[in-house]
């Protein structure tokens, strides 16, 4: 089955040469095409991984000089896969009906498949070299579609900047990592690298663990790393956005694993502690700027951060369970992680998708601009209202088992003898109670502000449906958050299967049971199936009572009927409903000392009076705080230094024979 990996890369490079030479009629058609064929083919190899348990191999000396190319699928990477391609098959057929709006040139078809074909890659990578290029060319094919839209937004221009720094500066401190790892240990191969990891001293291993957290967290946009998420994924064009969120992300919590437990084999309790702090100040960072932002694909960003915070606090729970001696609830918290991160791909490539049909169909993504789409976006609507239930982690949706099974390791953990590790489960079950909070507040904003009500704008009045394509790519991913949501045995075995390759030590099964879900060792049951049965047997209820209410001979029959949300007014403008801003206003106040937003208000008054107002406008931002009091003064200080560096040009042969000789008696010495 090995042939299948040089079958993805095969189908990814010629659909990237399709999407580059075809007409322009034809190149998005071949291009998604072949791609589909890649992804065919990596869902094979990934499924016969996980079902059979043995992993993939290939490698050859041919492409790469002097350590060619070696390719190892395992169980944990053939997860990764499996989300990766079911978000690209979905986000390359809405890419169908969106290039008639964007994304269709040359450059753009070509990059989008060499962006799908990498991420199918990074997963199979089995050495160091391999690994970097594939990573390398993830980044570079994923910069290339932020920029695509540069020509007609300068914000693009500035977003694919930061993004390309931030991206490179992570990749700088994994190439750190695992040139560290690999000079120990003698071979670049990963598995050169993990049967060497034990003969490691503790200041190597902790350095190589600390940069790949940092370099990772910085791919996961974990805080505070996450300053390019929130500029690049809202302006990327729409397939590109779902997939740098549905499935580039992921892939960050990929490495950290993949180097914390799979290369070095765990570490000390600390390691972990650190994992488990980054994913808790990402989850209530992220949660609070989502619900605080006005703009859709924006408050999307943030909240990417905030799942993936949950994400890391599992991973992070995980390894302190294993360090601890705790494998059952260690195992509980990885499948807990890898669930969360499958669900996240789906649910927000979903929404990703969605967004992107809102702005196509409207010309915007201001919510205050937004409103009365579900009238006009009906599939649209419902696509982003099904995620918006996922993401908020309620039943019968994807999102809520995933955060269950996170919640019942943070609460058996507690039973823990280590002081530390009890301090930080019980600041993980406050930060997934906020977090939970905020998101709800979020994503009620976003759905009620952009899709209920009425129409604040003419553009939001002329909306109307996007082509079929666009929709069936959003709806595949809809549909998937109820299927896992009722069913989540369909991929509870894969990760469990998955989570033993990781920490070795692993019981045979962490959950059992279909329809009710028992923790296999711990107390705790579910049963989503039952409790989707109550939930609609209530709703029947309540519509059977509602319309009982209306017959002729009940006394309600003479209540006068009006809209939703009018509070009984006749009359119900626009102008009277809440906008996005308005409606986190109270929230801000709340958090005002921590996103310390701009106000500003301005008062026009009547022609030639001043007593008399004509018109009052108020306008709040909050910009990133960490990236107003960290970076924006560190690239102010970086661009002194290149002002100050010209000086030592000057054009004199002598200064610089004199900078020759210092480099070389430097190098002298050190040699020395």
């Amino acid at each position: 089955m090995s042939v299948t990996l040089t079958l993805t890369a095969i189908f990814g490079l010629a659909a990237a040469i399709a999407g580059g030479a075809l007409p322009r009629g034809s190149r998005v058609g071949g291009a998604v095409a072949l791609t589909w064929g890649a992804c065919a083919s990596a869902l094979v190899g990934a499924v016969s991984v996980l079902h059979g348990g043995h992993p993939l191999a290939l490698h050859s000396s041919q492409i790469i000089p002097f350590t060619g190319v070696t390719m190892v699928l395992n169980p944990l990477g053939a997860v990764f896969i499996i989300a990766t391609a079911v978000v690209a098959v979905a986000s390359t057929l809405y890419w169908i009906g969106y290039a008639s709006h964007g994304l269709s040139t040359r450059t753009a078809s070509a990059a989008l498949p060499l962006f799908v074909t990498s991420m199918l890659l990074v997963p199979a990578a089995g050495g160091v070299s391999t690994f970097l290029l594939l990573w390398e060319l993830m980044a570079l094919s994923s910069l290339v579609l932020v920029l695509s839209e540069q020509s007609r937004r300068e914000e693009a221009r500035s977003a694919a900047q930061w993004y390309a720094a931030m991206t490179h500066s992570g990749a700088a401190a994994i190439l750190f990592a695992l040139v560290l790892l690999s000079a120990h240990a003698g071979g670049q191969t990963f598995a050169d690298i993990a049967s060497h990891a034990h003969h490691l001293s503790a200041p190597v291993r902790a350095a190589a663990f600390l940069l790949a957290v940092v370099g990772f967290g910085s791919k996961a946009g974990a805080v505070p790393f996450h300053v390019w998420l929130p500029k690049a994924h809202a302006e990327a064009p729409g397939p590109a956005s779902a997939l740098m969120s549905g499935a580039m992300v992921n892939l960050g919590i990929y490495g950290i694993v993949l180097v914390g437990n799979e290369l070095l084999g765990g570490g000390p309790v600390w390691w972990w502690l650190v994992v488990v702090a980054l994913g808790i100040v990402s989850a209530l960072f992220g949660a609070l700027y989502a619900a605080t932002s006005s703009d859709l694909k924006r408050l999307l960003a943030y909240s990417t951060a905030d799942n993936m915070g949950l994400v890391l606090i599992a991973v992070g729970v995980s390894g302190l369970f294993a360090a601890t001696g705790h494998q059952t609830t260690a195992s509980l918290a990885m499948v807990a992680a890898l669930l969360l991160m499958v669900n996240h791909a789906v649910f927000k490539g979903a929404l990703f998708l969605a967004a992107g049909s809102v702005q196509i169909a409207t010309g915007t993504r201001d919510l205050d601009q937004l409103g009365g789409l579900m009238r006009r976006m009906p599939v649209t609507g419902a696509v982003f209202l099904v995620g918006a239930l996922s993401v908020s982690a309620l039943p019968p949706f994807n999102g809520f088992v995933g955060e269950w099974l996170l919640f019942q390791s943070l609460l058996h953990g507690l039973a823990a003898t280590n002081t530390a590790v009890v301090i930080a489960l019980a600041i993980g079950v406050a930060a997934l109670a906020l977090t939970g909070g905020l998101t709800v507040a979020a994503f009620v904003k976003a759905t009620g502000i952009g899709f209920l009500g009425r129409p604040r704008s003419s553009e939001a009045v002329a909306a109307h449906e996007v082509p079929t394509t666009m929709r069936l790519g959003s709806v595949v991913l809809g549909s998937l958050c109820v299927v896992l949501g009722l069913v989540p045995m369909v991929v509870l075995p894969s990760l469990e299967r998955a989570a033993r390759s990781v920490l070795r030590a692993a019981p045979s099964a962490s959950v059992d049971g279909w329809v009710t879900l028992h923790l296999t060792g711990l107390r705790g049951v579910l049963a989503p199936v039952l409790l989707f049965a109550g939930l609609v047997g209530t709703a029947l209820v309540v519509a059977m009572l509602r319309r009982a209410s209306h017959r002729p001979s009940h006394a309600w029959s003479a209540l006068r009927r009006t809209e939703p949300w009018v509070s009984g007014r006749e009359l119900q403008t626009a102008r009277m409903q809440y906008t996005a801003t308005s409606f986190a206003e109270p929230l801000q106040r709340v958090f005002d000392d921590v996103i310390r937003p701009s106000r500003d208000l301005d008062v026009s008054h009547a022609t030639e009076s001043r007593y008399y107002i004509e018109r009052v406008a108020y306008r709040i931002s909050s910009d990133d705080i960490i990236e107003r009091v960290f970076y924006r003064p560190l690239i102010r200080t970086m661009r002194r230094w290149g002002q100050q560096a010209r000086s030592l040009q000057n054009g004199s042969v002598h200064r610089y024979l004199a900078y020759g000789l210092v480099a070389l008696v430097v190098i002298l010495v050190v040699i020395a």
